[in-house]
């Protein structure tokens, strides 16, 4: 199991190289999105290129601002409802690796239980590559990894005031 967490750029997109490494070697990939809703964005027309080996769901409805204390009900359904569809695709045997976009957010924002996702984990088949993406992953999650990547920003362009590049960004 793989996590790719910290401040940085790159969680998302690490994995997404996971993915073509994965598929270059005959796996088919899933890539379960719990924060990402309806906003087109590039590695959705690459998935409709490389399909059937490459699926993403995006299970979310977009960005949002949630109060850990505090988490909107609608919030913490929504990702329920996502967990549900990463635990059938996690035990459907359809897939050699899932990557679990954002559910470190999700844990950390009090939308989804660590326990819960950690018992998953544990359970999953072990040919099954797993990769969990997100800011701040829980402590139960990186003891469960074989590795840990944090990405760390030393310097972004929205400092500058630029906006969101195509192909970069999205």
């Amino acid at each position: 199991m793989v996590v790719l967490t910290g401040d940085g750029k790159g969680k998302t997109t690490s994995a997404l190289g996971m993915a073509m490494r994965a598929i270059g070697q005959g796996l088919k990939v899933a890539v379960l999105q719990f924060i990402k809703g309806s906003w087109r964005y590039g590695e959705l027309a690459t998935a409709e290129r490389l399909a059937p080996d490459l699926t993403i769901r995006p299970l979310g409805e977009g960005f949002v601002h949630v109060d850990p204390e505090h988490p909107d009900p609608k919030d913490v359904l929504c990702a329920e409802r996502a967990w549900e569809v990463c635990k059938e695709t996690l035990f459907s045997g359809d897939y050699g690796m899932v990557i679990l976009d954002e559910i470190n957010i999700a844990i950390s924002y009090g939308l989804l239980a660590a326990d819960d996702v950690a018992a998953a984990l544990r359970q999953r088949p072990p040919e099954l590559h797993v990769v969990l993406t997100g800011r701040d992953a829980h402590p139960q999650i990186l003891e469960l990894a074989d590795y840990v990547t944090e990405m760390r920003e030393v310097k972004h362009p929205y400092a500058a005031g630029l906006i969101a590049r195509k192909g970069i960004e999205y």
